[in-house]
């Protein structure tokens, strides 16, 4: 199926923009390196919807913008607050965790979906649903163990509520995308939410240089701007799989959590971490009852 092709490379970029990810941050200052990011994207679809808006482009073209209504506005800025929330918990989360740690807490997030689905609509699990949920979060458990070697326990550690914050307002994201795509031109939602970002995150970077300039440290990487690149080629083919009319949500939620094994991968090379051995055990055991619960 196409979409499940979309899907996994959509995975794969995402795992590389994790890995950015933790590159860019390091000594820098998580307000301006997630600034830089959306203004490198603002760049990127600002001429697609200008050029739409003036009718240069044609409507068949891969990257044209329609007009939306202000409703629709309103929906795509609450999904840009809700996702920039997951972003700058995520970020501060990556920066001060070891990215063989940060990727796996974040992967559990269809985890989240489900809880929240429980808690909050009374859904009722199959027995192959509570199997996938017990062993995600049994080893979930252990890998918080494992943590302990070195030095993080997950109880004390703020950074690994952050994360695990991260990963339940992705949760909220993912279900609200769905509805999104379906109702508005995928093109227009990643286009406008680009922008977004920038007004959003622009006045919270102004305040926060204005009452403390030292506060914004910024050493330039290349992977500043790769950050946003990488994150648009991911989600333009996250939204193409999710526009596919035969699309799950679920599947495609869980399926993209596969971008950890890129990110385990890459980051404990990259980053020369410790216990990998160990960990990569623990993560094929949260990424088995993830796929039980996309099975069931």
């Amino acid at each position: 199926m196409l979409w499940i092709l979309l899907t996994l490379a959509s995975a794969f970029f995402l795992g590389l923009y994790e890995v950015s990810k933790k590159h860019a941050v390091q000594d820098n200052a998580v307000w301006l390196v997630l600034l830089y990011g959306t203004v490198t994207g603002a760049i990127l679809f600002s001429p697609f919807i200008v050029l739409s808006s003036m009718g240069v482009l044609s409507s068949d073209f891969m990257l044209y913008v329609p007009r939306i209504t202000l409703y629709e506005h309103l929906l795509i800025l609450l999904k840009t607050a809700i996702v920039l929330t997951s972003w700058v918990l995520s970020y501060f989360a990556i920066k001060h965790l070891p990215i063989t740690i940060a990727s796996p807490i974040r992967s559990t997030s269809p985890i989240w979906t489900i809880i929240g689905a429980l808690v909050i609509y009374q859904e009722r699990l199959t027995a192959m649903q509570w199997l996938g949920l017990a062993v995600t979060l049994g080893f979930f458990f252990l890998f918080s163990l494992a943590g302990r070697r070195e030095g993080i326990y997950f109880r004390s550690n703020k950074w690994v509520w952050l994360a695990l914050l991260a990963a339940m307002f992705s949760s909220a994201s993912g279900l609200f995308d769905k509805h999104l795509i379906r109702s508005i031109d995928k093109v227009a939602v990643q286009a406008f939410f680009t922008l977004y970002q920038l007004v959003l995150l622009l006045p919270v970077v102004l305040i926060i240089r204005k009452n403390n300039p030292n506060a914004l440290p910024l050493k330039w990487r290349w992977t500043i701007p790769a950050v946003a690149i990488l994150l648009i080629v991911a989600d333009f083919l996250y939204f193409a799989a999710l526009n596919d009319p035969d699309s799950l949500i679920a599947i495609v939620a869980t399926v993209r959590r596969g971008s950890v094994i890129v990110a385990f991968t890459f980051g404990a090379w990259i980053f020369k971490e410790r216990n990998i051995v160990r960990k990569a055990i623990l993560l094929t055991g949260i990424l088995a009852g993830l796929v039980i619960l996309m099975l069931s």
